[in-house]
């Protein structure tokens, strides 16, 4: 496995494991109150914080692990790159969408936050199993 599909596994991963994260404390927290109402900003932050940091550990792990892998990408690790980030980019957009008319009809700030981040992970998610798809049954750019 190259160091390109090793990174977008890890992408996949953080991206679930810290939204699993998110969603546990504030559903946790939505046993005693209404969930518009739960203090949401503090565990996103941290949620997203531990993801980034998360994630960069374990890039270094498999660069130390692998360090002649570490940093090579061909041509076609180039292509299924851009091919995974162009289709994860299109959850960025219905997000950013939502979220504008979520704004225009005033909703919550924890609805138009929670949008928005769903939409960042799904992009990670959606971008990520491209690559790996990609990876994993071949890339034929157009």
């Amino acid at each position: 496995m190259s160091f390109e599909e090793k990174s977008a596994w890890i992408m996949g991963v953080a991206a679930v494991a810290s939204y699993g994260v998110y969603l546990a404390i504030i559903l946790g927290q939505a046993a005693t109150m209404d969930v518009a109402e739960v203090p949401y900003v503090a565990p996103l932050l941290w949620t997203v914080v531990a993801s980034i940091v998360g994630s960069i550990a374990l890039h270094a792990l498999i660069g130390i692990s692998s360090p002649r892998d570490a940093g090579k990408k061909d041509q076609r690790d180039r292509e299924i790159y851009r091919f995974g980030e162009y289709i994860g980019q299109s959850f960025v957009v219905i997000g950013g969408v939502a979220a504008l008319l979520m704004a225009m009809a005033e909703w919550g700030h924890f609805w138009i936050a929670n949008v928005i981040y769903l939409a960042f992970v799904l992009s990670a998610i959606l971008g990520s199993v491209a690559k790996i798809i990609a990876y994993r049954r071949g890339f034929q750019p157009w």
